[in-house]
């Protein structure tokens, strides 16, 4: 079997293997009943999924993990989360963020 073929024979088997995993919970339905408990739960999962990939990030300047104001991040992230918790608009939120990291990196620039 060539190479290629077994490229292939991977790339196919694993998208089957994520298909069926997302499937689980999609092709059942309202026929497949959670736990009041679990769906509690789960409608924290998509906010502490991106907790966990931003916050790693937002601290750490040129490979180092840097906790103080001299890092333009954290001063973005601090506006972001004042202007989330003041608004609850999440397009308010990146475009503060952004505005606050590009208007704090020019200044530390300097």
């Amino acid at each position: 079997m060539s190479p290629d073929v077994r490229v292939w024979m991977l790339i196919t088997g694993l998208a089957a293997i994520a298909f069926v995993s997302r499937a689980i919970f999609v092709v059942p339905g309202s026929r497949l009943s959670l736990p009041p408990t679990v769906e509690r739960v789960l409608r924290y999962a998509p906010a502490a999924a991106l907790v966990a990939i931003i916050v790693p990030d937002l601290f750490r300047l040129e490979g180092v993990v840097t906790l103080s104001l001299d890092n333009p991040r954290v001063m973005a992230g601090v506006v972001a989360v004042v202007v989330a918790a003041r608004t609850r608009n999440i397009l308010m939120t990146i475009a503060s963020g952004m505005a606050a990291l590009w208007l704090a990196s020019r200044i530390m620039h300097l």
